[in-house]
């Protein structure tokens, strides 16, 4: 790989790793200046990171999909895109008081 392949960031750290001796490398990339405390670092981040893995989301309206999460295992959720009126535009309006009906019967609107 040469410099002018490069397109983004991870491009370029590639090159750097290919390029740089390894100590070096490791030290402007993060780590310390030997080997040894670069795997005690890497191993510690493996043991605290959690998984980052896929699951299905379940909607109460039926519909259901896959996304990625930390969470482990599958999710119901009570509203979803398909069903919430914000993203659907049916909005309904709950009167169980008539207060809706009295306002339009009153300035006229139905």
């Amino acid at each position: 790989m040469r410099l002018h392949h490069c397109h983004n960031f991870h491009d370029f750290r590639e090159l750097a790793r290919r390029r740089l001796p390894g100590p070096i490398f490791n030290y402007i990339d993060g780590a310390a200046d030997d080997e040894t405390t670069y795997r005690r670092n890497t191993s510690a981040f493996e043991g605290i990171h959690p998984e980052y893995k896929d699951i299905k989301v379940s909607c109460a309206c039926g519909n259901s999909f896959v996304t990625r999460s930390t969470l482990g295992h599958d999710l119901g959720v009570e509203v979803c895109a398909n069903c919430h009126p914000f993203f659907t535009g049916k909005q309904k309006i709950m009167d169980s008081t008539g207060r809706v009906e009295k306002f339009r019967q009153k300035y006229g609107r139905k």
